[in-house]
């Protein structure tokens, strides 16, 4: 009774060690002394955890995907995603959708609020005075956190601010307007009644910044800080363009909310189903995060599990010595250190731009973009207020204005993209100017010479042209402008381009924006409105444009010549054919004779 079970065993393991060899794999042999196995366990417990530990990393390098045509890893039809991933990317597509609808609603609320009350002029003083300082501290403060919290709380303590600022607004502050706000004005000039107003109408002005605050912090920093840290490089390739697609969604569907809504209720109840809406596409932000971090989670155990059960332990004869773990902790897959991006302040920018041309033809173009869209913006929603003076009709309109932008940015996206391939870079890169040129002398036209303020029909015209350009100028931004301005960057050696991006970020962004308020704010002051301004804005715009496509033709002859320097540099350091076998390199020294 005590040979049979033992039998049993050695004959089981003989069969499975047929079984095995007839596989190509080989069996490790047993050692069946338990105090030789905890004699040698903790030499081989730290390259074991060494391994581990870079199971993230390793991840991320390679996208996740094993390369396998299992049906576990085959794609899902035409999209490039394979089915293993596709929670990940739809859990991080619908987290794109809900960020963008929120930025797409409080957006056309924060514009219908200030424009209807204290006038579209107001929103020149508000960027530089109010929005710019409100955003140096909260990045100041955010910055601070980062370093205390960890990425769940600190995602969650950001966009739980604005869900209880949004919600305050909706059901407290705006129905006590009337108490809260301050009933008179002091007597100012014309051109100052617009400042004014921001402080008689405060907690409009305070739900402007707030709005202005998660544009910026939104999809640039929650969304894609997120998807930076877990995406791989391999996946980034292949999920980043389909984000843009889903991203285009949020404008169209909360366009449409939110015109319907203001078709069936007064503006003040239609405000508060639209906050309902906003707070809950706020905690789906919060659910998806967490579900993006639960399946990484996953994936890291997974990868873990795989890279154990795929090396398995050796075990040593009796009396061997331990195995001593890698010197410095060294890994199969060593960590890719990539270089962060400086940041400058605006005389060190300006010092960086001066000593190239290249860069400061780069930075022309985006500050081209910046001045070109302030100069415009401002003037075209002073028409849709004369146009829809009530705000329900205002918000109705700027609704569908968001579906036109999410349905145009989507066709310009599919378009657009094959204009540089077909007619060089160029030609994507003029496109941008043009047609917001051609479309902005049209509008300019309308409110110069035009009697808006008089004729319902031209104010009509204004409306539609103006309307036309600001949907086609988003459009024409995504699928050509922003291509274009990072395929300059491409020839450029790695210290241009980080040190050139961060510089032009700075100023394209600081005197795009402060610049084109500030002129704008000093011409309103003289002439009383936007609209009495329009040939003065008119003029300083056509210099833009004009100054935009001296600039992308200068940059494209520099384009070409760096291209082709490149292109040698990349032919002269390829590495050279391989000496035939059996015969050392020149410089390689003999071996030792025996």
């Amino acid at each position: 009774m005590t040979i049979m079970p033992s039998a049993c065993r050695r004959g089981a393991l003989a069969m499975v060690a047929l079984a095995m060899a007839a596989s190509g794999r080989q069996i490790a042999p047993t050692v069946r002394r338990p105090e030789l196995q905890q004699q040698h366990m903790p030499s081989l417990r730290a390259p074991l955890q060494t391994r581990l530990r870079t199971s993230d990393l390793a991840l991320r390098t390679r996208g996740g995907s094993s390369g396998s045509s299992s049906p576990a890893t085959s794609k899902v039809g035409l999209i490039p995603v394979h089915r293993k991933e596709m929670p990940m990317f739809l859990t991080f597509a619908a987290m794109m959708f809900f960020t963008i609808f929120i930025f797409t609603m409080v957006r056309d609320t924060k514009d219908t609020l200030v424009v209807t009350t204290a006038g579209a002029e107001a929103i020149a003083f508000l960027k530089v005075y109010f929005v710019i300082p409100a955003s140096m501290l909260f990045f100041l403060l955010y910055a601070k956190m980062s370093s205390i919290l960890s990425k769940r709380a600190l995602f969650v303590s950001t966009m739980l601010p604005f869900i209880a600022f949004y919600t305050l607004f909706g059901f407290v502050l705006y129905p006590l307007r009337e108490t809260i706000h301050f009933s008179s004005i002091p007597s100012v000039p014309q051109g100052l009644t617009y400042a004014v107003k921001l402080f008689q109408y405060w907690s409009f002005t305070l739900y402007y910044i707030v709005s202005e605050l998660f544009g910026s912090v939104g999809v640039p920093l929650l969304f894609w800080q997120t998807a930076n840290d877990i995406v791989g490089v391999e996946q980034a390739k292949r999920w980043y363009p389909l984000f843009a697609l889903f991203g285009n969604a949020g404008p169209i569907v909360a366009g449409q909310t939110s015109a319907l809504i203001n078709r069936r209720y007064e503006y003040g109840t239609a405000l508060r189903i639209l906050t309902i809406l906003v707070a809950g596409a706020g905690f789906a932000v919060i659910g998806t995060f967490g579900a993006v971090q639960r399946l990484h989670a996953l994936a890291v155990r997974e990868k873990e599990q795989a890279a154990a059960a795929e090396q398995p332990l050796p075990l040593e004869p009796a009396g061997a010595p331990p195995v001593p773990a890698p010197a410095g902790g060294a890994t199969e897959a060593a960590p890719v250190v990539k270089k962060k991006k400086p940041k400058l302040s605006t005389m060190q920018s300006l010092a960086v731009l001066a000593r190239s041309q290249y860069l400061g033809l780069v930075c022309a173009l985006v500050l081209s973009y910046g001045l070109a869209i302030e100069f415009t913006e401002i003037m075209w929603k002073a028409v849709i207020k004369m146009y829809f003076p009530d705000k329900s009709d205002y918000m109705k309109f700027m609704g569908q204005y968001s579906t036109a932008i999410g349905v145009t940015t989507f066709l310009m996206t599919l378009v657009g993209g094959r204009i540089p391939k077909i007619f060089g870079w160029r030609a994507g890169a003029l496109a941008t100017p043009l047609v917001i040129g051609s479309l902005s002398w049209l509008f300019y036209a309308y409110i110069t010479f035009g009697d808006v303020t008089h004729s319902r029909e031209t104010l009509k015209m204004a409306v539609i042209v103006g309307t036309t350009q600001n949907v086609l100028s988003k459009g024409v931004k995504y699928a050509l402008f922003d291509p274009t301005k990072e395929m300059a960057y491409i020839p450029l050696d790695e210290d241009s381009k980080l040190k050139g991006k961060a510089a032009i970020d700075v100023l394209g962004a600081r005197i795009g924006k402060s610049g084109g308020a500030l002129i704008q704010q000093a011409i309103v002051m003289f002439t009383g409105s936007i609209l009495a301004g329009a040939p003065v804005i008119a003029a300083l715009f056509s210099g833009v444009i004009f100054a935009w496509v001296y600039s992308v033709n200068k940059l494209n002859v520099l384009f070409k010549a760096k291209l082709r320097e490149h292109e040698q540099e990349q032919q002269s350091a390829a590495p050279a054919a391989p000496a035939p076998a059996g015969i050392p390199p020149a410089s390689a020294p003999a071996p030792p004779s025996s």
